[in-house]
This record gives C-alpha cells, sequence and structure tokens, in this order.
C-alpha cells in the first residue's frame, strides 16, 4: 500500500465515525513514522527536507488550556511525524513577550501566537516579520479571506503568519449574583456597578481597558473624541476592582474561586469555565471587541520547518481538534470545510465566514496612539 491510500484510508476511517479524533491524531503521529503522507498533512516534508532541518521549533502562546491544545492536538503528532520537537513557552502578555523577542538574538524564538492584526504591525515596524513561501502552505487556502487580507496590507501583500483563530473579549458574570436580564441591561456598565466593589476584575492590557471605558462613554473604540472622559471611567473603574489580571490561567482561577464577579473575559476561557460546570455567563455588549490570533513567524526561524509546521495545523482534522481544545473559532472558511457542530457552537463563531458582525481593533489607529495611551494607562493603573 503507497503511503497516499495509507493516509487517505486513515483519514476516511476518521471521517466516518470509525475512530475518534484523539485516535486519529495518534494513529496520524505513528504513520507518520514511517510513510510521507502526500496529500496530507505533511506533504512537501521530503526526507531531503527533513534531514535539512533543525530539530527544534519554538512556539510561544498564551498558556493554559490553549497551550494545552496545541500541544496534544498538535506539537506532538507533529514530532511524531516529523522528529522535530516543538519547545512551547508561554506568556502572559502581548508587551512582555514582545520585550522578550527584542532582547532576544536572531533565531531564539520562532513563531508566537500573537493577537490581532495590531501586534502583527507592531512586529513587522520592528524588522521582525518574514515572508512566508505560501507554496509550502498550502492550507492558507483554506483560511478565511478577510483574516488574511490586513495582514497582507501590512506587508506588501505577503504574510509573515497564518490566521488560526478568533474570539471575542467579552463580559463574564457569576450568575449567582447576575442575572442573564441585568448583564444584557448594563452591557459594559455592569464592569463599573458600584454595588459590586472589591468583586470586580479586569485585564490589565491598555487597549481592552481603553476599549471599554470608550464603550462606557458612549464612544466608538476606533474614534476617541474625549480621551478625559476615558481616563476618568478607567479610574473609576479601578477604584472598583479587585485586581487587575494577567494571564488567561489567572482570570478562569479568579471567576472559578468566586473572587471576582463580574470581569471581561476571553470567550474561551469562558467556555471552559461552563464546561467545568462553574455557572458563569458571558455577554458579547453593544460594541464589544473581536480579535483574531495567528500564528507568527519570526526573522531568523527555520522557515521549512515552521511553513510545515503551519500548514500541519491547518489540516482541518488537527485544527478542528485545536479549536475544541481550547474553545475558539478555527480560521478555517466554514465555506470551504465542513466544520462539526462542536466548532459552530463555540462563542463568536461566523457561519457566514465574512466576520462582518464583529468589531476588530483599527490597527492604524491604535498604533498610532500607543505610545501615548500605553504611558498613561499605565499612570492610572499605579494609582495616578
Amino acid at each position: 500500500m503507497d503511503d497516499t491510500t495509507r493516509y487517505q484510508r486513515l483519514l476516511e476511517r476518521y471521517r466516518n465515525g470509525d475512530i475518534d479524533r484523539r485516535g486519529f491524531l495518534t494513529l496520524l503521529g505513528a504513520a507518520g513514522l514511517s510513510v510521507g503522507l502526500v496529500g496530507g498533512p505533511m506533504a512537501a516534508l521530503s526526507r531531503k527536507a527533513r534531514a535539512a532541518t533543525p530539530d527544534q521549533v519554538r512556539f510561544d502562546g498564551w498558556g493554559g488550556v490553549v497551550s494545552e491544545a496545541f500541544r496534544e492536538y498538535a506539537f506532538e503528532p507533529y514530532t511524531e511525524k516529523t522528529g522535530i520537537e516543538v519547545v512551547d513557552g508561554t506568556f502572559g502578555g502581548a508587551d512582555e513577550y514582545l520585550a522578550r523577542v527584542r532582547a532576544s538574538q536572531p533565531g531564539e524564538f520562532n513563531i508566537a501566537h500573537l493577537s490581532g492584526v495590531f501586534d502583527y504591525a507592531r512586529y513587522h515596524n520592528l524588522d521582525l516579520s518574514t515572508t512566508l513561501d505560501e507554496a509550502n502552505i498550502p492550507n492558507l487556502d483554506l483560511v478565511i479571506g478577510t483574516l488574511q487580507t490586513p495582514f497582507r496590507k501590512i506587508t506588501g501583500g505577503n504574510l509573515s503568519a497564518a490566521p488560526y483563530d478568533y474570539g471575542t473579549t467579552g463580559i463574564a458574570y457569576n450568575r449567582k449574583h447576575v442575572s442573564d436580564d441585568e448583564a444584557k441591561e448594563l452591557g459594559a456598565n455592569l464592569l463599573v456597578k458600584p454595588e459590586f466593589k472589591g468583586k470586580i476584575g479586569g485585564w490589565g492590557e491598555w487597549k481592552t481597558r481603553i476599549w471599554y471605558a470608550a464603550l462606557q462613554t458612549d464612544q466608538d473604540p476606533n474614534g476617541i473624541e474625549d480621551m478625559d472622559a476615558v481616563w476618568d471611567k478607567l479610574r473609576e473603574h479601578r477604584d472598583l476592582l479587585l485586581k487587575y489580571w494577567g494571564s488567561g490561567a489567572e482570570l478562569m482561577s479568579l471567576l472559578a474561586e468566586e473572587e471576582i464577579y463580574v470581569t471581561e473575559a476571553w470567550s474561551g476561557r469562558v467556555k471552559a469555565l461552563q464546561e467545568q460546570g462553574h455557572d458563569i455567563g458571558y455577554l458579547d455588549p453593544p460594541g464589544g471587541l473581536a480579535w483574531q490570533e495567528c500564528l507568527f513567524v519570526m526573522k531568523g526561524s527555520p522557515m521549512a520547518a515552521c511553513e510545515e509546521l503551519l500548514n500541519f495545523m491547518l489540516e482541518p482534522e488537527v485544527a478542528i481538534a485545536v479549536a475544541e481544545g481550547q474553545n475558539y473559532p478555527p480560521a478555517l472558511d466554514p465555506n470551504k470545510v465542513d466544520l462539526p457542530e462542536s466548532v459552530t457552537s463555540l462563542p463568536a463563531f461566523d457561519p457566514t465566514g465574512t466576520l462582518e458582525s464583529l468589531n476588530f481593533f483599527d490597527p492604524d489607529y491604535w498604533n498610532s496612539n500607543e505610545a501615548d495611551w500605553s504611558k498613561t494607562f499605565g499612570r492610572v493603573q499605579k494609582g495616578y
């Protein structure tokens, strides 16, 4: 039996329901030790190319359930197939991670799970971007076009990253203390309800804080006209806080232990809490914040190995498994890929594949204000 036939039969068994997703990925990895999977996830990885690649690729992401999903459903099968180890690190905030990258030697960091077009532009403007050989990533053809377009605009029509998932930063609330009706009625203002003083949380990240303060002052977050009102609202929010949280793991812990009753939160993390049995509600308020994440390949990285890893991670069976594990919709176009109910039921999923109903950061607007706004928020955060 040739390589192509073996892979196709394995894929057919999975699609027919003869083996579950975990079994499929396990067998995929095992089969990959001896076959090339022509036409499958690792189509372009010949023996010659494999011998020429380094034995490690570093990947940095957001930790917690997100990193667990990547590790189980993408990195381990990829390593089984190629012999290339994926060394995965984590970070809590985009600014902190960028500082580490800028202080590193070229090639020390390879792929990062970056959030938003904003970060993509920042890395490109700092001369950290690359140009992917898209012929080595054929699964990019399955990715929603509107997720690729803003990246291509920044890097002259090319890509330095593969769009991978998207979600929303909405409002999470403990249903023991907040009803669904109250959450819907108050929207963004639930985060500054005086009665919840000491039971409110907030992500200590300047862009998200300013976005929600703009909503609370009835302004367009991508066209703020009264920044004084925004800073006043941020101080009001700060004085009601228990604490600013700094990572998805900390967010989940604060909600699960009922240390806080309300906070803005990432849709997938709330879904994970709900699956664990916690009675946490979730609301995307009018004007709420959406984001997309990408797998960004940095300057100095081993391009062949990185491109093969990206293509593997975009293989529908792998991307769907990761989506189920981390609870964020994949970047796969639902008009091109048959997505299961486990994905289509995820928060923020857009069945049209257009994402027209979601609100994203305007990268030019936010990048142009970063120096001033991030510095001022740092002062507000510290009590000024």
